[in-house]
């Protein structure tokens, strides 16, 4: 029998944004199906490939998220969990899982970066303060939880700042504050979208070069 193998998309998008996770789930698919698995996804988006009729692959067009998903785990009982393909949604659907314990119920193995992980880079606080563990340079900031520590943390850091929420699809609730109004405003709209928010220094004007890394669980690394 095959082993099944739980891909999450990325949900309804609007027209023309996070297309390059329509694209990378459809390819994992096809991946997948050739390396023998038995594919199962969720995505109740109806305007992408992924979810049209395959041999191998199971459709649920269920909303990503926890709640919905179990119940696909309890019928299906997949082998694994890919996450990674469904943008931020995918990913705080995937800790949402691991939080409640349903993946070890059903003993469903994430797939792809652990789940620590996923948590120490959504966190914002978490994550500028392994970037200074490890010697990275980054602009003074602080992970808060209230639009009055956000005032209080813009004031000591000085303005102007930027404002980023965290665990939010496409920068959604993010922006930059030049003074206190700016910030009520901009810290008040970030926590309607989620439970914290890092303020930190500005650098605009600066040169921004961008690029990442990619590493397989042998340790050999490329740089793009």
């Amino acid at each position: 029998m095959k082993k099944s193998i739980l891909l999450l998309g990325s949900g309804g998008l609007s027209i023309g944004q996070a297309g390059e996770f329509d694209y990378s789930g459809t390819q994992a698919i096809r991946s997948l199906l050739a390396e023998g698995f038995r594919v199962i996804v969720v995505n109740p988006n109806i305007a992408t490939v992924q979810t049209d009729p395959q041999k191998d692959v199971v459709v649920y067009l269920y909303p990503v998220e926890a709640h919905w998903v179990e119940r696909v785990i309890a019928k299906e009982r997949p082998w694994g969990l890919a996450a990674g393909f469904g943008g931020q949604t995918g990913l705080n659907c995937a800790m949402e899982l691991d939080r409640r314990g349903i993946l070890r119920k059903y003993d469903v193995k994430n797939l792809g970066t652990p789940i620590a992980t996923l948590r120490m880079t959504e966190d914002r606080g978490l994550f500028a303060k392994h970037m200074r563990k490890i010697g990275v340079p980054v602009p003074p900031s602080k992970a808060v939880t209230s639009v009055d520590e956000a005032l209080r943390t813009a004031e000591r850091i000085g303005y102007p700042v930027i404002v980023r929420a965290a665990y939010a699809l496409g920068g959604l609730g993010s922006g930059f504050a030049h003074n206190a109004a700016e910030m009520r405003s901009l810290a008040s709209a970030a926590f309607a979208n989620s439970p914290q928010v890092l303020v930190e220094k500005s650098l605009v004007g600066w040169r921004e070069v961008e690029y990442e890394v990619m590493r397989d669980s042998s340790g050999d690394a490329i740089t793009i």
